[in-house]
């Protein structure tokens, strides 16, 4: 008999395989990889860091909108287990970030003060393609479980192989585009959530949140909500709006 946790990684798993929407949004897809990756795995925090296609590498999403994570990420585009990874194509860990003085100075300290302690990062790879990096952190020293590990790789891969069938489809500089803007939409997003932040009260994650449900809600796109909420043609109160009608819809269903 399937479990909850088996039937919630086979929807992972297709949900990341169906990148042949017409609609198909970067950005949206790898906010729900490192949704999924800290819902299934033995980890406190999940990350992408993505080429910028110019020898540069730029966090794309991370499982929490908080500032401490988001802090994390920007750093490892710098130094890090991230970097590491993206640069050689192999898995890299470390199980005590307080003992990478040596090999990290500068972001370990920064992660340790976020409150992560063990880190991993597993490559978005197809042969000799890199295209970033999915990072695990944990809270608490010591191994994360080769069994996580493992999952972690298999669903960068999938992630990987789904961003890049798009060659398949179009051509390449379409794919390359298709990256580099979604890039450019995180820095739309982030303006969008201090804007809902502002004017509604919520913290950044949860301004996150509303922004990601009222596209969904609607069938839009995240970046275009956000641009929308960003250059004022959107009113975030519609946000709390949407969210509040879909609480009662829930609690109805209930």
């Amino acid at each position: 008999m399937s479990t909850a946790r088996d039937q919630q990684l086979a929807s992972t798993f297709v949900a990341l395989a169906d990148t042949l929407v017409a609609d198909f949004d970067v950005l949206d897809f790898l906010g729900l990889l490192t949704e999924r990756a800290v819902d299934l795995l033995a980890v406190d925090a999940a990350g992408v860091i993505l080429s910028d296609q110019r020898g540069g590498w730029r966090p794309a999403a991370g499982s929490s909108e908080h500032a401490h994570l988001v802090e994390v990420f920007a750093a490892q585009t710098r130094q890090g287990p991230c970097l590491d990874c993206v640069r050689g194509g192999v898995v890299v860990a470390s199980w005590d970030l307080t003992d990478e003085a040596a090999r990290w100075p500068a972001f370990g300290p920064i992660a340790v003060a976020a409150g992560f302690r063990a880190v991993c990062a597993v490559p978005m790879r197809l042969r000799d393609d890199v295209i970033g990096a999915l990072t695990l952190l944990s809270a608490a020293p010591g191994p994360i479980d080769d069994a996580s590990v493992a999952l972690g790789q298999a669903l960068a891969d999938v992630a990987t192989i789904g961003i890049l069938q798009q060659r398949a489809i179009r051509h390449d500089a379409i794919v390359y585009e298709q990256l580099q803007a979604a890039l450019h939409h995180r820095t739309v997003v982030e303006q969008a959530k201090g804007v809902v932040a502002e004017v509604t009260g919520l913290g950044m994650h949860e301004s996150y949140t509303a922004l990601r449900e009222y596209s969904h809600a609607h069938r839009r796109r995240l970046s275009e909500v956000a641009a929308e909420i960003a250059t004022g043609a959107l009113s975030p109160a519609v946000l709390l709006d949407a969210a509040s009608a879909t609480s009662g819809t829930n609690g109805d269903a209930r």
